[in-house]
């Protein structure tokens, strides 16, 4: 066999153990939600699963899951190896931390490291976060004044020693929680998870006859990276500065990215952002870059999967002296996804500068989550039940080149809206109702995606605790180049018709219904450019009214217009 034969079979069959990485990992990620306790773990996914090498770089990382995990897993591996070198590991060790700096960004997610070997051999690492209901604390809301106002931080331990469980630290997980049941099961589901990766990532070695993942690593490393740095070179030198404000807390936000091209290297900093809060909305970097980086990899090379390669392409800094998107220690950082989600938007008002046909208007971004609780608080009555949930659910994308928004997706979260069914069986809860929200979307010629209606209330008559966390509510997802803004989300009582603050801990009196709307991506382009077709479609699909059709896009129809369903196919593409 020639030189270039063996050279392309050499380079097959690494990408035979490229995608077997890949087969390992998903199984990895589907152990972790079917075994599962918490509905926001098996049921929307608020995961993360990956395979390193030696040296804590990641290898492969699952499809499922949130980037906010992870891409601050990518990193969080290395820290584990400074507190346990490679040299000290044993075959049935797992290790745990749930340090926000050190892991995913908030007290609630658990980052799990087990070393992998072969034959007595280390040959890499597995690890995967998922997000536990409940730590203690003044739980799951923004109110605290430091991070320890947020419940239990666990530095990185050993949570099982070659073997033996670490009792202790699981009564200690436990007692400090309102959801002791869950978060054992959550806990053992994630040991379960490394467990099963470790023994396929051995099982696939073996059958492939390799004894080190040293070869493939730098395959996956340099081909990843060649590609990215191809794509980030692609697009014109420059530094491009964009920010964007946004409701906050007791102050409004400002975000301000600059981001820097040269050549095939991007770097970006969040000089001139505002201060940190003094309430937990604030973000740790490695949890503002996390998001900021996908966004990014959504246009550069997405063909390519996450690793450490692709991901080293991108730099991320920010001030070290208050800045909200770099909030130091002890800062209260519990509800760091309501900023850190809008990041990708960030990086688009960047990008929009120098390829401005490549990138959609801004979109709902933050998840709606909703932690809710009930019967903890005294003489709330004797049959009030004890309950514990986080409720998620997702507004609109903003348009995107040549298309239109996605309606109620989980972008950037990857997190699936929480399912009625499931909610109701674990907490007596009552969704009256869940729909699309017409005319959330901002029009344009690609018209932005719509948020949803949701009614709440408890089946007990009893109050519901809210621990509010979301955003877009004073300032909505903005439209590009003549596209009209999204819907803001709303937040209110029904009955006595009070608005609700997006942030903080409120209650839902027993007997009122909880009205909350999400909010809508903005649109592209102008309205008035859009085909009448598509927008009597729309009308006729309940996603746009007769009057916004009317107004915004220009488009006049009478109550017996006829939709021509091929035409309208073929406009849709």
């Amino acid at each position: 066999m020639s030189n270039v034969q063996n050279s392309a079979a050499s380079e097959i069959e690494l990408q035979v153990m490229w995608n077997r990485l890949q087969s390992v990992v998903d199984e990895q990620a589907q152990a972790l939600m079917h075994t599962a306790f918490s509905p926001i773990v098996r049921e929307s996914g608020d995961i993360s699963a990956g395979v390193f090498d030696v040296e804590g770089r990641m290898l492969a990382q699952a499809v499922t899951g949130t980037p906010g995990h992870i891409n601050t897993m990518a990193e969080s591996v290395k820290y584990f190896t400074e507190y346990f070198p490679p040299e000290t590991m044993a075959e049935g060790d797992t290790y745990l931390t749930n340090d926000p700096w050190l892991g995913s960004g908030h007290l609630n997610d658990f980052v799990l490291v087990q070393p992998s070997f072969l034959d007595g051999k280390l040959v890499g690492m597995v690890s995967c976060t998922s997000h536990l209901v409940d730590l203690g604390g003044l739980g799951m809301g923004p109110d605290g004044s430091d991070v320890y106002d947020e419940g239990l931080m666990i530095p990185p331990i050993k949570l099982v020693d070659a073997g033996k469980m670490n009792d202790m630290l699981m009564q200690l997980i436990k007692y400090n929680s309102r959801a002791p049941f869950q978060n054992e099961g959550d806990v053992y589901a994630l040991i379960a998870c490394c467990d099963v990766a470790s023994d396929r990532l051995a099982s696939m070695m073996r059958e492939l006859n390799i004894t080190s993942l040293d070869r493939v690593g730098t395959y996956i490393f340099d081909t990843s990276r060649r590609i990215t740095e191809a794509a980030i070179a692609e697009v014109p030198d420059g530094t491009y500065t964009h920010s964007m404000r946004v409701d906050g807390y007791e102050f409004e936000i400002d975000m301000v990215a600059t981001m820097t091209i040269q050549g095939s290297t991007l770097k970006v900093d969040f000089a001139g952002s505002s201060p940190c809060s003094r309430y937990g909305i604030n973000v740790p970097l490695n949890y503002a870059t996390a998001y900021s980086v996908f966004g990014l990899r959504c246009l550069f090379a997405p063909e390519v999967p996450n690793n450490a390669g692709s991901l080293g392409c991108f730099e991320v800094t920010g001030p070290e002296e208050g800045c909200i998107l770099n909030a130091p220690r002890p800062a209260p950082v519990a509800q760091r996804h309501i900023l850190g989600q809008i990041m990708p938007d960030l990086m688009y008002g960047c990008l929009h500068q120098a390829i401005p046909d490549r990138v959609p208007a801004e979109g709902s971004s933050c998840m709606y989550d909703l932690p809710l609780r009930g019967g903890f608080e005294m003489n709330k009555g004797q049959d009030a039940t004890q309950y514990a949930v986080e409720v998620t659910h997702n507004g609109g994308t903003g348009a995107r080149p040549g298309k239109d928004g996605l309606s109620v997706a989980a972008f950037p979260s990857g997190v699936y809206g929480a399912q009625v069914e499931i909610t109701e069986s674990v907490a007596p809860l009552l969704f009256r109702r869940r729909e699309l929200r017409t005319d959330s979307g901002g029009a344009g010629l690609y018209r932005g995606g719509l948020g949803q209606n949701i009614e709440l209330e408890s089946r007990e008559n009893q109050p519901i605790t809210w621990f509010a966390t979301v955003d877009r509510v004073k300032y909505p997802a903005l439209g590009r180049d003549g596209g009209l803004n999204g819907a803001p989300g709303v937040l209110r009582l029904m009955h006595s018709e009070i608005e609700l603050n997006g942030k903080g801990k409120q209650e839902i009196p027993a007997g009122e219904v909880f009205d909350f709307r999400t909010p809508g991506g903005g649109g592209l382009g102008n309205p008035k450019e859009r085909p009448a077709a598509l927008v009597a479609e729309d009308v006729r699909l309940g996603l746009v009214s007769r009057e916004a059709a009317e107004r915004d896009y220009g488009v006049v129809l009478t109550p017996d217009s006829e939709v021509d369903a091929e035409a309208t196919r073929n406009l849709r593409g």
